[in-house]
């Protein structure tokens, strides 16, 4: 039951509740009228008959957010960490700290629209999939009791790079593997090429391996482990993207071959770095001089040039178009799930699927042949 006061020019209301047997009243003040009291002291006991009572102490977005991500997002790379971090960024140029209790799905909106003024669709999606997430968690805490991120709608205005652009048909990449085979004696840079068009790894998956995750016998690649090329990396080797991208990736017998005289005929290094860099800053080659060998090696093929990490997309869309299921897909890229493939192959899939259609109606129209 509640009862109300005026303490000066505002009115208090005070809402009896007992807690494991003591007393324990729920007090807030600040309100201009009698009214408002009674209208705000009705919404709270009506949380309390549901046992959705919020906190009542107010808790500031930014650090909620911060503390989330810092507790529930500790097996993360340091690239994603910082995918993290720009979401919090955002936060805290928008919201500042204001109390999660006071943000209302028309304010997320609002921010939604506001981010997604200058930025593309893939970057909207990522922040607000970090939001949400956190959103949930604080729902659960029973520290807010709505979802304010619930059906957002999201906005954007940079349109993004099409999917196309990003890979290379699979005639374009069957010219660029022969090219790359004819150049292997040319430099250690070729070599790097080849395992990306035919292993699909990220390019920090790539400079992290070392010469014992090359099992020839198995014609198998491990890889449980990256190696920091940028100046965000932590220094030498780091972890893999996520606990997926801890994988054994089954590959082609030349490109073993490749690999295994290539390490009779180099010598061994510190690290025993597979594309160890003497010269390079961090001692691998750099991801700079590998996309440019590959923009040259396209121009010199006369096709649109892609950059390295555009092998992974080619690896994957070769693969699918050879009808690979999507699942094995999956796990050969180390993605995080199955989703994260569907959305960023559906190109792909789309002309498979019209493959697929076509090929269901002759099956038929040929059994009554």
């Amino acid at each position: 039951m509640a009862s109300f006061e005026k303490r000066g020019k505002t009115y208090q209301y005070t809402i009896s509740r007992m807690v494991d047997g003591k007393p324990k009243p729920i007090r807030k003040g600040g309100f201009k009228t009698k009214k408002e009291a009674q209208i705000a002291a009705a919404e709270i006991e009506t949380q309390l008959n549901k046992g959705l009572l919020t906190h009542l102490t107010p808790v500031p977005i930014d650090e909620y957010f911060n503390k989330w991500f810092n507790l529930y997002k500790t097996n993360i790379s340091v690239t994603t960490r910082k995918h993290y971090e720009y979401t919090s960024n955002a936060i805290k140029e928008y919201f500042g700290s204001k109390p999660l209790q006071e943000i209302t799905k028309h304010d997320y909106q609002i921010f939604i629209n506001a981010f997604g003024s200058n930025k593309a669709k893939e970057t909207v999606e990522k922040v607000n999939t970090h939001i949400r997430a956190c959103v949930k968690d604080a729902v659960d805490e029973q520290i807010i009791h709505r979802d304010f991120t619930r059906n957002a709608v999201i906005t954007w205005t940079v349109p993004a790079k099409k999917s196309e652009e990003k890979h290379l048909g699979y005639k374009e990449s069957k010219l660029l593997l022969k090219e790359i085979w004819k150049k292997l004696d040319k430099g250690l840079g070729y070599s790097l090429l080849l395992l990306g068009l035919t292993s699909g790894m990220r390019f920090g998956e790539m400079v992290g391996l070392t010469r014992k995750d090359f099992n020839f016998e198995s014609n198998t690649i491990t890889v449980n482990k990256t190696w920091g090329y940028l100046k965000r990396h932590p220094e030498g080797f780091g972890p893999t993207k996520n606990e997926q991208s801890n994988r054994k990736i089954k590959m082609d017998s030349q490109t073993m071959q490749h690999f295994k005289k290539l390490f009779k005929t180099t010598p061994p290094n510190v690290h025993q770095l597979v594309f160890y860099s003497p010269s390079s800053k961090y001692k691998v080659i750099s991801n700079t001089n590998a996309n440019k060998l590959l923009k040259k090696t396209l121009q010199d093929l006369d096709i649109a040039s892609i950059t390295i990490h555009g092998l992974r997309h080619t690896h994957a869309s070769v693969i699918l178009y050879k009808k690979v299921s999507i699942h094995y897909v999956s796990e050969r890229l180390g993605h995080s799930d199955i989703d994260t493939t569907l959305k960023q192959y559906t190109h792909v899939i789309i002309e498979l699927r019209e493959e697929d259609e076509l090929g269901t109606v002759n099956t038929f129209e040929q059994m009554v042949v």
